[in-house]
């Protein structure tokens, strides 16, 4: 991973001279790592982590689609996803949409206390969870993050946060105090919701795709009650395993030295392949053509 040896601006001026931010720069490391394939494996992760949180789990559990659209839901996340990084003035648009969209969401928390999606501190840990989750991905599916990668990294994601309209006063300011912050919250807040154990349920029913082209699809449901239970046991694995240790323990969430040792394997296998992969294999369809209007220099 590479990072830019250039600053760019981290914030334009409209029309009326208001500043607005702008999302994290070509060349850097959240430009390296969202667009590659590999980030599909770690999402599961930082979801799961999101959800631990009584007021997320709740808001979620009360106002999701996930159980009845599971691919519109997880098609649609991952699109603004990949906006926050590759969209350009798109992805001012995308964060003022996802915050007209949690206008709505709130409730009463397992704890019975209320809750609203854009109370600062619940919206802001949704967005932290990404980073220490990327940050211990990483490890295994590239490599480990040196100290100015993962510095650059975090700079990065308060980029992204403002984007989503985070105010820098909701977010540790530095990686220095997001660790202090992020073991506060473990240690406060997580637990293994109803959400979370039912992301982490092998045996859930989850329809089969509906996204395709249509013989693929007819195909898949017909292969569904074969595929589903090995991705399933696959899903829960590589969402427990790269989940940083000290979140697996904060959620109560088992993990053994054999279940290690078997995702350092699949890590290398995954090390080994991804990077020869053709570029239209390796990124997903946003980041690769960000990536060709950069080197054209668009």
């Amino acid at each position: 991973m590479t990072t830019a040896s250039w600053r760019p601006r981290t914030a334009r001026t409209t029309a009326r001279g208001a500043s607005e931010p702008l999302p994290p720069p070509p060349g850097g490391v959240l430009w390296s790592l969202t667009g590659d394939v590999r980030g599909l494996l770690m999402l599961p992760a930082a979801l799961t982590l999101q959800v631990a949180h009584p007021a997320v789990g709740a808001g979620v559990d009360e106002h999701s689609v996930f159980r009845t659209d599971p691919w519109g839901r997880g098609e649609r996340s991952l699109r603004s996803l990949q906006l926050w990084v590759y969209g350009g003035e798109d992805a001012l648009a995308e964060g003022r949409r996802l915050r007209e969209l949690h206008k709505s969401i709130r409730g009463t928390d397992t704890r019975g206390r209320r809750y609203h999606a854009l109370t600062p501190a619940h919206y802001a840990w949704v967005h932290a969870t990404g980073f220490p989750v990327f940050q211990h991905a990483a490890r295994y599916l590239f490599r480990p993050l040196t100290p100015a990668q993962e510095r650059r990294m975090y700079e990065e994601w308060l980029r992204v946060g403002r984007v989503l309209g985070i105010h820098d006063r909701d977010m540790p300011a530095s990686i220095e105090e997001f660790w202090p912050y992020f073991r506060r919250v473990l240690a406060e807040d997580v637990e293994a919701t109803a959400v979370v154990r039912e992301l982490l349920a092998t045996d859930q029913h989850v329809p089969a795709p509906d996204r395709g082209p249509l013989p693929v699809r007819l195909l898949l449901r017909a292969l569904w009650p074969l595929l589903l239970p090995p991705l399933a046991r696959f899903r829960s694995f590589v969402t427990v395993g790269l989940m940083p240790p000290g979140a697996r323990e904060a959620i109560g969430l088992p993990w053994s030295a054999d279940q290690e040792r078997r995702l350092r394997r699949l890590s290398r296998v995954v090390r080994l392949v991804v990077p020869v992969l053709p570029e239209r294999l390796r990124y997903l369809p946003l980041a690769r053509r960000a990536r060709a209007r950069h080197r054209a220099g668009g």
